[in-house]
């Protein structure tokens, strides 16, 4: 089953059922008005949705033209977002750059922050900031929505919870992130709000690319037109969603509807080096922070600069047969 929110004038926009090739929807008011509306009970509301789904399929239901423009991010806004750090590869890298030691304790607990949830951008919105000195970044990543999961969970619980899959790009501000991480009080300013793919999917639509914690396809990240990213999710994920739920709900129970992000997509080269860009053969980078900090290691400086006004990035997947399983964040860059 796909699932979208499109606008309607109102805050939480309207949910519909999408049809597996993205190109029409049903609306539900008569099930769910929102996705967080279903998510609340989703024991008796996921089945109903999942009938309507079923008859989109076969033509038994009306239908309108779905169009990835109308839709809001699938929750415009939530209860919580928590953004993981799954890919270590991602984040030794960032250290190496810097000639800082990564604790072993990364390879066994994981990082997570916790961003701000209250307005999640449009995924075909444009992403509106004041100034490029803030070093603009997109991060492709992979999330799932949860429902009710108890505090101190352990990971069979965590992996039932997942209700729900969709991509991520995980707007950073670079430029903001070393003064706020030296307060020694985390992000704020330098996590500003994300966007989600316009359509969420449940894992039985993933067929076996979907293991029940990680989810095995590359993750397509264009800037400007080209090839960027191509790095596969499931490859070099040293925690897999449900160990990500786990550590979140370490000391808190999660309410319904709570996103869970993987953290930016990363591979290792098949040497176990840092790996290549596109243009060379190699899986490329879901953020242009991780190609900054592999041209530091190499020639001791960044060259490829960050996001500017005017500059558009592209984050997609597709499956084995090259359909397009969420649609597509395509973001602009704007002067605010």
């Amino acid at each position: 089953m796909k699932l979208a929110t499109l606008r309607d004038g109102s805050r939480d926009g309207r949910l519909v059922v999408v049809s597996r090739d993205l190109t029409r929807a049903t609306g539900v008011p008569h099930i769910a008005r929102t996705l967080q509306a279903a998510l609340d009970d989703w024991q008796h509301v996921g089945p109903r949705l999942q009938d309507v789904a079923a008859m989109l399929e076969t033509g038994a239901e009306p239908t309108e033209r779905f169009h990835e423009r109308d839709a809001l991010s699938p929750l415009p806004r939530a209860y919580q977002w928590a953004d993981g750090s799954a890919y270590v590869n991602h984040v030794e890298l960032v250290r190496k750059a810097r000639g800082a030691e990564m604790p072993p304790s990364f390879w066994e607990d994981p990082l997570m922050y916790q961003g701000g949830s209250d307005s999640f951008l449009a995924p075909r919105g444009p992403i509106r900031m004041a100034d490029e000195a803030w070093g603009i970044d997109c991060e492709g990543e992979v999330a799932v929505i949860v429902g009710d999961v108890p505090m101190g969970a352990d990971i069979d619980t965590c992996r039932e919870a997942i209700e729900l899959v969709m991509l991520v790009n995980d707007v950073s501000l670079r430029g903001l992130i070393p003064a706020e991480l030296g307060k020694g009080f985390g992000f704020f300013h330098a996590k500003p709000s994300s966007a989600f793919s316009p359509v969420t999917v449940t894992p039985d639509e993933l067929g076996d690319a979907w293991d029940g914690g990680k989810l095995s396809l590359p993750l397509e990240v264009d800037l400007n037109g080209e090839a960027f990213g191509r790095a596969n999710a499931g490859v070099d994920m040293t925690f897999d969603f449900p160990r990500l739920i786990a550590h979140a709900a370490k000391t808190r129970p999660l309410c319904a509807g709570t996103i869970i992000g993987s953290g930016t997509v990363s591979n290792k080269g098949p040497d176990g080096d840092p790996g290549k860009p596109v243009s060379e053969g190699g899986a490329g980078y879901s953020c242009i922070a991780e190609i900054r900090m592999i041209e530091t290691i190499k020639a001791g400086k960044p060259s490829t600069p960050f996001m500017r006004f005017g500059d558009t990035v592209r984050i997609e997947m597709k499956d084995a047969d090259g359909h397009s399983i969420f649609g597509a964040i395509e973001q602009t860059v704007e002067k605010a």
